[in-house]
């Protein structure tokens, strides 16, 4: 069984074949970072154009690349939410189109979900386990207990982890994304020069709030007369360092909360950040835990996790109408 994957749910233009067992065919990708870098972060309706623009070669670049024609692909997966919605139409209705084309069933993927199930193609993990999400709109612990079953732990009150390192780049006056730029300037920097809060962190709750950080990071800039490059080196490591030790705590509760849970994946963008998989993982660890990553290509967006996801699907015979509509939010939750 093969299934060809398409991602359009931020600024990365994918397109990937993925086989039953697990093999990536191909996984073909175009980031539009250079097209947003101007602006300071995506702009929709231009992240959308450039969807419509790139999607037909890399479609066409995944089918070559796997040396698959499209009569071989069992069904055409694509990403229907959540995201920019602009993105999501476009990739959406290219798939129906193929899928109409070509008689081949249709699979509206959840992005948040081929996230979550990326373990499964990189690491085989059983169900259930325990996940963190974590990435540009998401922040979420979550007990994963089948395809289109989840348990929310956990979520993000304000802004998520992906959004806070842009804000704070930005404020750094750091280049967009955020996320690489605050991890290459936390090497050279003392993350122990700045204090800043971890809000909530005393709270009985899994949830998160990164919103107070963010602010008493400008706090802490607006105090300095001239930014230096060691200050924003200092500040990227400090801000890294406490956001780690929040996602670190909160997966710590999590795991006392269900010690039936043995194993834990760690998933989405904020999962490729070194500095904060190496944490977790030895922490993790040293409470018996087995800890699962994804490598840092999956753990960004791509079209092979979409792809996967549609395997996952296929087999319980699971597939949707081409009327399946769009969505700019579409909580883990409600697939239960």
């Amino acid at each position: 069984m093969i299934v060809l994957g398409i991602e359009t749910s931020c600024d990365e233009t994918a397109a990937a074949l993925v086989t039953e067992e697990g093999e990536i065919l191909s996984n073909i990708l175009f980031s539009q970072i250079a097209t947003h870098q101007s602006f300071g972060g995506v702009v929709p309706e231009v992240g959308a154009r450039a969807h419509l623009t790139y999607l037909p070669l890399m479609i066409r670049q995944a089918l070559e690349t796997g040396g698959v024609s499209l009569d071989q692909v069992d069904g055409i997966a694509a990403t229907c939410g959540p995201g920019l919605i602009g993105g999501v139409i476009v990739g959406s209705m290219m798939a129906k189109a193929m899928a109409a084309f070509s008689h081949k069933p249709f699979i509206a993927i959840n992005h948040l979900e081929a996230h979550a199930l990326t373990a499964r193609l990189t690491h085989k993990v059983e169900f259930p386990y325990l996940l963190l999400l974590v990435s540009g709109g998401h922040c979420q612990l979550l007990r994963v207990n089948g395809v289109a079953s989840y348990t929310e732990l956990g979520t993000a009150l304000d802004d998520a982890v992906g959004e806070s390192f842009d804000k704070v780049a930005r404020l750094l006056g750091l280049p967009y994304p955020g996320g690489p730029e605050i991890e290459k300037a936390a090497r050279l920097g003392d993350p122990y020069r700045f204090k800043l809060p971890r809000p909530m962190l005393t709270q009985k709750t899994l949830n998160f709030s990164f919103s107070g950080l963010k602010t008493a990071v400008r706090h802490e800039v607006e105090k300095i007369p001239v930014l230096t490059d060691q200050d924003r080196y200092d500040m990227a490591a400090s801000f890294q360092k406490t956001v780690t030790e929040i996602l670190v705590t909160r997966s710590l509760q999590a795991v006392e909360a269900y010690p039936d849970l043995k194993r834990f994946v760690m998933a989405g963008g904020v999962a490729a950040n070194q500095y904060i998989r190496g944490h977790l993982e030895e922490a993790l660890t040293q409470k018996g835990l087995t800890v699962l990553v994804p490598n840092p290509a999956l753990c960004t967006d791509n079209g092979a996790m979409i792809a996967w996801a549609g395997i996952e699907y296929l087999r319980l015979g699971k597939t949707h109408s081409l009327d399946f509509d769009p969505r700019p939010r579409w909580p883990l939750k409600s697939l239960t």
